[in-house]
């Protein structure tokens, strides 16, 4: 209660001085993310967005300066979260909070924006409840049920399977990865013949492959953690004969990125996905983007990049309609339906729910080259979170 009074009249305060500063004073953007820790790539790859978008805008909108500050949870911390929410607003004077690695960073400052009435851009964090947390909140990322949903309904009508078996990571990600494909591909006439929820830090996977591949399933729908896990799960089908090109295995995009093929090698030909983004995918816009992105950081960007990279054109775009005005009630405004083209597609802030509305592709793991890439098969348009219908 303490706490929370003494930020209420930190933001009263903030007011005050808000409304007499200048218009020329520097925008301040907050961006909150594990820069330290397991997640740390992931929010280097959010961070190299945002400073490529920065370096092909500018770094001055509707006249005024824009200044980025930069805070690190060291991982999944929603208590470290809201306490650097709380900092960035009261003590930095920040205008808008940005970032979130993962979804317990952006649920911990989910209640200072709606509080300070702070525009919260979220670039990541994948869970459906996060735009729920604050009316603030706009995503720019992505959503699990959005993407497992639009997976299950493919597999059963063009996917040749009428019989899946689930494996999923035994944590939230993971469970609304197994309900919404589930649901999806029993309601387009498709039957789940058996399920498991495996430990998140798991490293062996033989018994609960072997489980799968008693039943005979169809196809097998995967969610596991990016990092070490696809590669270890890919080995455990092909050392129990799970061919990929014989069984279809169907993922989301983290269990066939660029590290994870990389890992595997030749035993991932065959893999299914559905996900939101890739590299490879071919459009003027995406070409662009990943030749300034490769010049930049000389590397490949992924959906962390273009998370933080379609972020900043919410802030700008939303900033040269408010003429630089920061107050968070016209920025969510004018953020509510807008639409562009990203490097991922066509995408849009759905006006009711400020979630993300975007093309999924249907991808399939082939060699091009001599590379292994995710190669698309099929585009579902214009996919709205399933949560929210």
């Amino acid at each position: 209660m303490r706490k929370s009074l003494l930020l209420a009249g930190a933001v009263a305060l903030a007011a005050v001085y808000a409304t007499a500063a200048s218009a020329a004073d520097p925008i301040k953007i907050g961006v909150i993310a594990a820069y330290s820790g397991q997640f740390a790539d992931t929010a280097a790859q959010i961070d190299n967005g945002i400073k490529l978008y920065m370096k092909q805008h500018g770094d001055t909108v509707a006249g005024r300066k824009i200044e980025i500050i930069r805070k690190d949870t060291g991982g999944p911390n929603p208590d470290a979260a809201k306490r650097l929410a709380q900092e960035l607003v009261v003590r930095d004077k920040v205008d808008i909070l940005a970032g979130f690695t993962l979804t317990p960073e952006a649920l911990g400052a989910a209640g200072v924006a709606t509080e300070a009435k702070k525009f919260m851009v979220d670039m990541n964090a994948a869970t459906s409840i996060v735009t729920e947390k604050s009316p603030y909140i706009v995503r720019v990322s992505l959503t699990l049920p959005q993407v497992s949903s639009t997976i299950g309904h493919w597999a059963a009508t063009k996917g040749g399977a009428k019989k899946a078996y689930t494996m999923v990571s035994d944590y939230g990600p993971g469970l609304d990865g197994e309900k919404w494909f589930q649901k999806a591909f029993k309601d387009a006439g498709g039957e789940i013949v058996g399920s498991v929820r495996m430990p998140v830090a798991n490293a062996d996977f033989s018994a609960f492959v072997q489980r799968a591949k008693d039943l005979n399933p169809e196809a097998i729908f995967v969610f596991v953690p990016g990092g070490a896990q696809p590669a270890a799960l890919g080995k455990a089908f092909a050392e129990r004969g799970m061919d990929a090109k014989k069984i279809k295995i169907f993922s989301t995009g983290e269990a066939v990125d660029e590290a994870a093929l990389k890992a595997m090698g030749d035993i991932a030909l065959g893999r299914l996905s559905g996900w939101h983004y890739d590299y490879t995918l071919k459009s003027k816009t995406n070409d662009a983007f990943v030749k300034a992105f490769n010049a930049m950081f000389k590397r490949n960007p992924d959906f962390f990049a273009v998370g933080g990279y379609d972020g900043m054109h919410v802030i700008y775009e939303a900033l040269k309609k408010t003429k630089g005005k920061t107050d968070g009630d016209a920025l969510v405004n004018v953020a509510k339906g807008m639409k562009w083209e990203s490097p991922r597609g066509p995408i849009m802030i759905d006006p009711a729910t400020r979630d993300i509305v975007q093309n999924i592709y249907m991808r399939k793991v082939e060699k091009v080259d001599g590379h292994l890439v995710n190669v698309v098969i099929d585009t579902v348009k214009d996919v709205k979170d399933p949560t929210h219908k």
